[in-house]
């Protein structure tokens, strides 16, 4: 039996991991720390036995080192983070906060309790980061590899780059056993709609806009959240100390093609569910007319990345990681999840 911390498991990638992890792991205690700020949500991780929520701030150093003394834990899984890009450039702030200062406070308590107290035990730290940190690449450029020089262009990516550099001198300055995984855009279920695909998705079964920013044609690689957790289960079990690991989903995408198919998805689910039409009127499929006519060209975010993409070669090799959702399939099941959940999304909204 182990023992895990998950930071920020009660938010989206944080929440399938601890969903993941209690269907893998029967054994597992898993104790979730989260602030439930407005992208935590406590129904997210409802009914899982295996995981025990505990509201707190990854700030509160203390708090954490009473957690991994008294729960006897061995393993942190730190998820906690601002994560929204438009909300970073309009405050950025609360991401120096959480981010920065926040991965601080859980290195200095795993410091503490792992180390200066001379347990000696084994344990690891895995940090989840993200492909932002390595800044835009061009069209013709190689992906991002672990080698990338970091060039983090947003007040977003900037934050996640300095927790990366804190992990890594975390473990070079004072031995302290950590791996970091840099993710590529994940999808999926429990994700808070102010990202794109449930954004576009319930703005689509609303009738409303779907705002496109610049020309549609920025590309990012598509990882279905799933095949994260996965990834992040095999640095556990098998990165070395110290590495960093890049996990993508092999699905580079501009944009406007995954709008596209989420228009047209959305269009094939009214065809084919009984009754869609009478819960969402407003939808334009529910009168028989193109999801697409929605689409809307906007302003472009300030200093947009142009391009993400994820080599996952050393993930491949040393892991034996591989994606197994292909992206048509995913998105098929990512939204028929948000139709089949409406009371989840329905709570978050104003």
């Amino acid at each position: 039996m182990s023992n895990l911390l998950v930071t920020g498991g009660a938010g989206f990638i944080g929440g399938n991991f601890v969903h993941y992890w209690a269907d893998n792991y029967l054994d597992d205690a898993v104790i979730v720390l989260d602030c439930l700020t407005y992208a935590g949500n406590e129904s997210t991780i409802a009914g899982i036995e295996q995981a025990e929520l505990v509201k707190g701030d990854i700030r509160d150093t203390d708090h954490v080192e009473k957690l991994l003394r008294e729960r006897d834990i061995e393993t942190i899984v730190h998820f906690a983070a601002e994560s929204h890009v438009d909300r970073s450039i309009s405050g950025p702030d609360a991401f120096i906060d959480t981010n920065i200062l926040g991965t601080n406070s859980l290195l200095k308590a795993a410091r503490a309790v792992w180390l200066d107290e001379g347990s000696g035990r084994p344990h690891r730290f895995h940090h989840i980061s993200t492909d932002e940190v390595y800044g835009s690449l061009g069209p013709n450029d190689p992906a991002f590899s672990e080698t990338t020089p970091y060039q983090p262009n947003s007040p977003y990516s900037a934050s996640k780059a300095s927790s990366d550099h804190l992990v890594r001198a975390y473990h070079h300055t004072f031995g302290l056993e950590v791996t970091t995984s840099n993710c590529s855009n994940n999808y999926g279920p429990y994700q808070y709609p102010e990202k794109l695909i449930p954004l576009f998705l319930l703005n689509a079964l609303h009738g409303r806009a779907l705002p496109i920013y610049g020309d549609g044609m920025n590309v990012r690689d598509w990882l279905h959240v799933e095949d994260h957790c996965r990834g992040i289960e095999a640095c556990l079990s098998y990165g070395r100390n110290g590495e960093t690991y890049n996990i993508g989903g092999g699905a580079e995408l501009p944009n406007m093609a995954v709008i596209d198919r989420i228009c047209a998805e959305v269009d094939r689910a009214f065809v084919e569910i009984d009754g869609l039409a009478d819960r969402y009127p407003d939808a334009p499929a529910a009168k028989g007319r193109p999801t697409s006519e929605l689409k809307e060209f906007v302003i472009d975010r300030k200093g947009h990345d142009r391009r993400y993409a994820i080599d996952e070669t050393k993930a491949r090799g040393e892991l034996g990681y591989a994606p197994s959702h292909d992206f048509e399939s995913g998105l098929a099941g990512t939204l028929r999840w948000y139709l089949d959940n409406e009371g989840w999304w329905r709570a978050l909204q104003p």
